[in-house]
């Protein structure tokens, strides 16, 4: 039997030198904001509501964290890799 939480995330490393600071928390969160249920980043045993900037910042995921990102319901799939993306092209900066 499949691993449900396995395929409902994915693990991603923060890459951009300044870590997961507000303006990346507020990229991520409004992503976040569009899901059909909840998204979750988890960090140390730590979980944050995604769509929650101060939840996300409380984190503290300087570069090179290793977060989850996970979405409770398959129809948010896109957004999970969404936010995947975002992560792994550094948010841009």
């Amino acid at each position: 039997m499949p691993d449900k939480e396995k395929n409902l995330s994915k693990v991603a490393v923060i890459k951009n030198e300044l870590g997961l600071h507000a303006r990346p928390a507020a990229m991520i969160a409004k992503l976040a904001s569009n899901a059909k249920s909840d998204i979750y980043i988890l960090k140390n045993g730590q979980e944050a509501d995604a769509s929650s900037i101060i939840d996300i910042l409380a984190l503290a995921c300087p570069k090179g964290s290793k977060i989850k990102i996970r979405i409770d319901n398959i129809q948010d799939m896109k957004i999970l890799y969404q936010i995947f993306d975002l992560i792994e092209k550094g948010f841009g900066e």
